[in-house]
């Protein structure tokens, strides 16, 4: 099989990943799925495999393949994983449960290599662009940041106590991180070094983004650049796009009926792909704001989606 030059990936209730053609709309690969719903989706650095996350495992797929079966799983969660990610040379992954802990897996050894506890509910992990901490959010409201260098967690914060952070985004050049919470806020900080690698929060900007739930927040990439944007996907059933300068809302895209659950920017952050509980995907243009592509196929509500529109990443 020759190898699209962008993969694109949805999933969720209805017990099936589906790979797409981005431009054209049409789905050229569905894969089974019967363990368990799919909470998350990613593609490794490598463009090789796609994670999904379940409850309570995480398997991996060959993306450039017809291999209906996982090639890999990992099993030591005990209940729902929300989040599942890559270090940047792809080597090793990190994911986040809802039984209270963040894992790191090497993806060239079986089994979990380390284990933070978090002691509620994560639904939330993202790794710092220096590739050696750990940021997680979790139902009670908590922050943590995990060190990976010294193993332990350097940094705790409760922007609003007993209210869930929904998810964490980081700018990609580690100055800012954001902070999505179910009753429609957004907390942003300044991430300021320290004398030592760890990193602390200044108080930036309290935005209340949305009525409802924010699903997920995000924050567009490097070649983005010198536009810097927040996205917001919520219940309300808009994904809200907000100029990071200022934080001014720049557009807000209207065409799903249902939650928004994820969202995710191209390479250069000129489109945007979301996932929606109506069942179907879609590709905006930041431009104007406008759908220019519904993804149909899924049966139940899509929950999560993967872009990789950019070139193989290789070790730096």
């Amino acid at each position: 099989m020759s190898q699209p030059s962008v993969i694109l990936a949805t999933a969720g209730y209805d017990h099936t990943i589906r790979f797409w053609e981005a431009k054209s709309g049409r789905c050229y690969r569905t894969i089974q799925y019967p363990d368990s719903q799919v909470n998350r989706l990613e593609i490794t650095p490598d463009k090789q495999y796609l994670a999904a996350a379940g409850n309570s495992h995480i398997r991996l797929f060959e993306v450039n393949s017809n291999n209906p079966q996982p090639v890999m799983s990992y099993d030591s969660h005990t209940s729902n994983v929300m989040a599942v990610g890559f270090q940047c040379d792809g080597n090793w992954m990190y994911s986040g449960s809802e039984d209270g802990t963040v894992k790191i897996w090497d993806l060239r050894a079986p089994g979990c290599q380390r284990e933070y506890e978090s002691r509620a509910a994560v639904n939330t992990v993202v790794l710092h662009p220096n590739q050696t901490e750990l940021i997680s959010g979790d139902q009670n409201g908590n922050i943590r940041v995990w060190d990976l260098t010294a193993n332990s967690c350097s940094c705790e914060l409760v922007p609003e106590v007993d209210t869930a952070v929904r998810s964490l985004t980081v700018m990609w050049d580690g100055s800012l991180v954001v902070a999505a919470n179910n009753r429609g806020t957004c907390y942003v900080w300044r991430l300021l070094r320290g004398n030592q690698t760890m990193t602390n929060f200044e108080p930036l900007h309290k935005l209340q983004a949305h009525d409802g739930y924010i699903l997920k927040c995000l924050l567009s990439p490097e070649f983005c650049e010198p536009n810097r944007y927040l996205a917001t996907a919520s219940s309300d059933h808009t994904v809200k796009i907000w100029n990071v300068d200022g934080f001014t809302l720049e557009k807000t895209l209207v065409g799903h009926t249902r939650w928004v659950w994820d969202c995710v920017f191209s390479v250069d952050g000129a489109y945007l792909i979301t996932a929606s509980s109506d069942s179907t995907a879609r590709l905006w243009t930041m431009a104007s704001g406008e759908t220019i592509r519904v993804y149909q196929g899924h049966h139940k509500a899509t929950v999560c989606c993967a872009l990789h529109d950019g070139a193989e990443s290789s070790p730096s």
